[in-house]
């Protein structure tokens, strides 16, 4: 037992996929489909199975996680949200969710051009537990 109150905590990661002119010009028409929903789906996946990739990582049950995909001037955004109520927080399952979501991107656009990079992947904010943190 870790003696910790079981509180809702709330998790928000974010990362960013660098993309060429290339990538922007073939995002719409790529052999294995709409890469921004198929990330979507795969960073959903990854931030679920996060226990199961991370070692020493708690299992714990999700009760939301959201990922957001946006295509920018800069390339591809991604957000994760993830929320509980449990004894342990869910920065974990956020990162993943990015990280995931972030090489899926990769595993999609690097037939039209190797050049990919997936970058600043950070934790934004945490709630619930001992302390809540807000990235300024």
């Amino acid at each position: 037992m870790s003696g910790k109150s079981s509180t809702q905590r709330v998790a928000r990661a974010r990362g960013h996929v660098r993309i060429t002119d290339a990538h922007r010009q073939a995002i719409d028409n790529l052999p294995k489909g709409d890469a921004l929903t198929i990330a979507q789906i795969a960073g959903i996946q990854g931030g679920k199975r996060c226990s199961e990739l991370i070692p020493l990582c708690h299992q714990i049950p999700l009760s939301h996680l959201e990922v957001k995909i946006q295509l920018t001037e800069k390339g591809i955004a991604i957000e994760a949200t993830a929320k509980t109520d449990a004894t342990t927080g869910v920065e974990m399952e956020a990162y993943t969710a990015v990280v995931v979501a972030g090489i899926t991107l990769i595993d999609m656009l690097k037939g039209v051009n190797p050049d990919l990079v997936l970058t600043d992947v950070m934790l934004m904010e945490k709630t619930g537990g001992k302390t809540n943190w807000l990235r300024e």
